[in-house]
């Protein structure tokens, strides 16, 4: 998800994950099955921290890093969980996923509203990510319910 040019962070594309970075956060959250949303931050976090991470557009790569993953184990568990479900819960799945997405977009774009400027831009990508990696691990629970784990 790269945030330059007009596109809202909401609604910016995202890139495919690098393998070290998936198994950095797939590593965290199978070691901590109480405490998985501490992996929020296992990609950007440090990244964030480096002394030559300065400029907004380095906050936002570090940051698009961690949510290719987070989106990305999203989209598969979510795919995962719609195998499992009848039609009238894949419909209610599919719903409830259209209302989580109007509701991430309305309220990371209102990091664009209420500060309207530079920092504004990275404050928006943390929000998509942790967003994101808070729904993933959301349907991760209901995917390891439907698997009996």
């Amino acid at each position: 998800m790269m945030l330059a040019g007009a596109a809202s962070p909401a609604t910016a594309q995202v890139g495919k994950p690098a393998v070290r970075d998936t198994r950095a956060i797939e590593d965290c959250i199978k070691s901590k099955p109480d405490a998985q949303d501490s992996c929020i931050g296992t990609v950007s976090d440090p990244c964030l921290n480096r002394a030559e991470t300065k400029s907004t557009a380095d906050q936002n790569a570090c940051i698009d890093r961690e949510l290719a993953v987070w989106d990305d184990i999203l989209n598969e568990t979510f795919r995962r969980l719609r195998e499992k479900l009848d039609d009238t819960q894949k419909g209610k799945l599919r719903d409830m996923q259209r209302a989580w997405v109007a509701s991430k977009e309305k309220t990371c774009a209102f990091y664009w509203d209420y500060y309207q400027g530079t920092m504004a831009s990275p404050m928006a990508a943390a929000c998509v990510n942790r967003e994101t990696a808070r729904r993933a691990l959301f349907l991760i629970g209901f995917m390891l319910d439907a698997e009996g784990k």
